[in-house]
């Protein structure tokens, strides 16, 4: 995990040295087979991903109470574990405005969930010449199905 002003100086000389910088982001609460599909589908468009992993707090307002599941650290350095991923951040705020604004991704990736034209960061990585690339997500994989599936088990003891 890189403090995302450090980032930005790593990510600048790697744009210096000719490297496409990519970046996303999300909450990547109970990391799945459907963010680790995501990540690498985000990887190939660029040489080095940058991923940016929302803070505990900012989860908490999207996602609402009793989120994250995963602390904030723990979610952060699974991520970076991922061979696609190349550096992870923490960022504290409820969209990537200023992640993007000091990454300056040549290509920021969401999934297909996400409309680019709704999306704060689209106008600024227009700007500098950057790209918005929406890809597809598997489908029946997400954080929120997981819980969903964990709370129908109810009080059922499978513990392994």
């Amino acid at each position: 995990m890189v403090p995302l002003q450090e980032l930005g100086a790593i990510v600048a000389r790697l744009r210096r040295e000719g490297h496409t910088i990519v970046t996303t982001n999300g909450c990547f609460d109970l990391l799945h087979i459907g963010h680790v599909q995501y990540l690498e589908q985000a990887s190939k468009h660029g040489d080095v991903l940058a991923v940016g992993v929302n803070s505990d707090n900012s989860v908490r307002q999207l996602k609402g109470p009793g989120r994250p599941i995963v602390p904030e650290g723990e979610r952060a350095a699974l991520v970076a574990a991922l061979e696609s991923v190349d550096y992870v951040t923490i960022f504290d705020r409820l969209n990537p405005s200023e992640l993007v604004a000091v990454l300056r991704p040549d290509v920021h990736v969401k999934g297909q969930d996400y409309d680019p034209k709704r999306m704060p960061e689209t106008v600024p990585v227009r700007q500098w010449g950057g790209r918005v690339v929406t890809i597809e997500l598997s489908e029946g994989h997400s954080t929120s199905e997981l819980i969903r599936r964990i709370q129908a088990l109810g009080g059922e003891d499978n513990e392994e």
